[in-house]
């Protein structure tokens, strides 16, 4: 029998590929992420990865440092030694990298105590930090002797190499929208401080750590679309899976614990998917929604032609390339280039 053309080899892989990831999504495992990821992930089969990884540093006893009540917390926190760490940050990071495409992007929580082991640990497996993002929350340990620690570290990542990976700059806010004090609400939701609050959830079951929903909606609408597969290596109390099903996509990921595991699997039955879709504030969108589409001359036509009548009405040049920047959907300096090429011809 003869083999396949090249091209329907190609159509059969990549339809058994579409076939695989139909078959993760919303899929989740009673396993450590390590070997579960060997045995059911496959390569580049994922577009994001959130995950908060155990932060060796005695997360069973968390409580008595915090002050607080645990008589709604999951028992059977699961920790790593911390002799151990580096080592199983190299393993699970090795992974991550296998299992996300080249156009996906990752986000690692991570406490100050072993940073250096989770920096290293990506820098070995061949991951580039976009951004070094610091998560400022509500509350920290008290301290008498020392300042109190109150964030996280988030390491927002791509693969070496990977020319650009997905993200929707204008997914919240648009450039026109402002805050009471006029300030850009565009450009501080894209500064890499995040003033995020803890969500309480006093009489109900939990994890010892737990995402606010905000912190998981700001990064899943940031670096993913609806129907893309979001993997948390570390589902704890499956936060990333609910807040990403809420926003229409699918997840995966592992949980040792499982009375965690069973309880978490039974509440994402009574998430809606999509439902937060309907909650997100309206914003002004991408106005340079065309700044990568390829010059037309007609297009450019009609530039020199809408420019010359802006200017015929008296408006200063500055004022012309904006206006024709909103009306085209492209950057300011383009509209300039493009009046500036037509005057030299």
């Amino acid at each position: 029998m003869e083999p396949l053309p090249l091209r329907l080899q190609l159509q059969v892989l990549i339809y058994c590929c579409n076939i695989v990831s139909l078959l993760m999504r919303d899929i989740y495992y009673n396993q450590d992420c390590i070997t579960g990821a060997r045995e059911h992930l496959p390569d580049k089969s994922v577009d994001l990865i959130i995950t908060d990884p155990p932060f060796a540093i005695n997360g069973d006893i968390l409580h008595k440092h915090y002050h607080r009540k645990e008589e709604h917390v999951f028992e059977g926190y699961v920790e790593v030694d911390q002799e151990e760490y580096r080592d199983f940050s190299i393993k699970w990071l090795h992974e991550a990298h296998r299992v996300l495409k080249d156009t996906g992007s990752m986000y690692v929580v991570s406490g100050w105590s072993n940073l250096l082991d989770i920096l290293l640990a990506l820098e070995k497996n061949d991951f580039e930090i976009i951004n070094h993002i610091i998560w400022k929350y509500n509350f920290g340990v008290s301290t008498r002797h020392k300042f109190v620690t109150s964030h996280y570290h988030i390491l927002y990542c791509k693969k070496s190499g990977a020319k650009r990976v997905k993200f929707n700059t204008f997914c919240r806010f648009g450039t026109s929208e402002k805050n009471g004090d006029n300030s850009s609400m565009l450009y501080n939701d894209l500064e890499d401080v995040w003033v995020i609050n803890r969500d309480f959830k006093k009489g109900r079951l939990r994890n010892k750590n737990t995402l606010p929903a905000e912190l998981l909606k700001k990064m899943i609408l940031y670096s993913s679309d609806e129907d893309d597969l979001v993997c948390d290596l570390f589902l704890g109390s499956f936060s990333t899976a609910k807040i990403a099903r809420s926003l229409n996509r699918y997840s995966t990921g592992f949980e040792m614990n499982g009375d965690v595991y069973d309880y978490q699997l039974e509440q994402m039955h009574n998430i809606e998917r999509g439902y937060m879709l309907k909650e997100l504030c309206s914003n002004g969108g991408n106005p340079h929604h065309n700044q990568r589409k390829r010059w037309t001359e007609e297009e450019a036509s009609k530039v020199i032609e809408r420019y010359n009548a802006i200017k015929s009405a008296g408006l200063t040049d500055k004022k012309a390339y904006h206006l024709l920047s909103m009306e085209f959907g492209r950057g300011y300096f383009s509209m300039m280039n493009i009046v500036k090429k037509n005057r030299r011809a």
